[in-house]
């Protein structure tokens, strides 16, 4: 490494905000929780900011709120489970609900965040899946730099040694100067929450259907798939495969947002 030691960022944030025992029993929020509570939180306002401008029923954010926090961890839980370590969780099936051991996959929860948005609007005619697809891209990007922030904070998805000047050394992991990949995502996710609001803005209810959620689905994979080259193996099986598993499971992700994007264009000039 030829970085300077003083230029390098010494990482080691306690996961945990505080810890207090009350009755014998410990209570350890943590900044992960906090964060991933934060976008959610946040983006419940954006709704209904969206809701009020479009003339929807404001009550029913409650319920969408539910499924989509359902949609989210259950998706990404059963996603780390599926993609990354199958064998080990059909062995040991009970460890499928220890969330904090192996954690969430971000793939898998934007499958299960698509499923609980398609059933929450079967029985909401005035608001179609494509039209809640659209709506919600904006908050849920700026979801997804929050979770980074909470990776970034837990020390984990570690990118790969580097010598640049903004290496950081997650010292609760090892000494090895990185890449801080949780960073770069959560930057690119906050500029591309920021464009698709902009859109949102310029458009408003005449939004062209698809179209957000076509920029959301490109830009966001697109941007995961080129981080993973900076991003150290999430497990043994990869270092076996062409590319990540993070990037093979963004190739579709990719090619639906392209599908979604040309349909709008092309719904936009026919009406043009």
């Amino acid at each position: 490494m030829t970085a300077s030691v003083l230029s390098i960022i010494q990482w080691s944030p306690d996961p945990s905000i505080f810890r207090i025992t009350v009755w014998g029993l410990t209570i350890e929020p943590r900044w992960y929780g906090l964060l991933f509570a934060l976008g959610f939180l946040i983006g419940f306002y954006i709704m209904r900011g969206v809701f009020r401008k479009e003339d929807k029923p404001i009550p029913d954010l409650d319920f969408l709120l539910i499924y989509l926090v359902a949609g989210t961890i259950v998706g990404a839980r059963l996603g780390h489970v599926l993609f990354y370590a199958p064998g080990y969780y059909f062995a040991n099936p009970v460890e499928i609900l220890w969330i904090q051991k192996g954690g969430l996959a971000s793939h898998g929860g934007l499958i299960g965040v698509l499923f609980a948005i398609w059933l929450y609007s079967r029985r909401r005619d005035d608001q179609p899946f494509v039209w809640l697809l659209d709506r919600l891209s904006v908050p849920v990007a700026l979801t997804g730099a929050f979770i980074r922030l909470g990776n970034l904070f837990n020390s984990e998805i570690l990118g790969t040694p580097t010598d640049l000047p903004w290496a950081f050394v997650f010292t609760l992991r090892d000494t090895i100067p990185r890449h801080p990949a949780q960073l770069y995502e959560s930057i690119s996710y906050f500029l591309i929450f920021l464009f698709l609001g902009a859109l949102y803005r310029r458009y408003g209810e005449d939004t062209p259907r698809g179209l957000l959620f076509g920029y959301f689905m490109t830009l966001i994979f697109g941007v995961r798939f080129v981080i993973e080259f900076v991003k150290a193996s999430q497990a043994h099986f990869e270092m076996h495969l062409p590319l990540s598993m993070g990037q093979l499971l963004s190739i579709p992700a990719l090619l639906i947002g392209v599908y979604f994007l040309w349909q709008a264009r092309r719904a936009s000039a026919q009406t043009a």
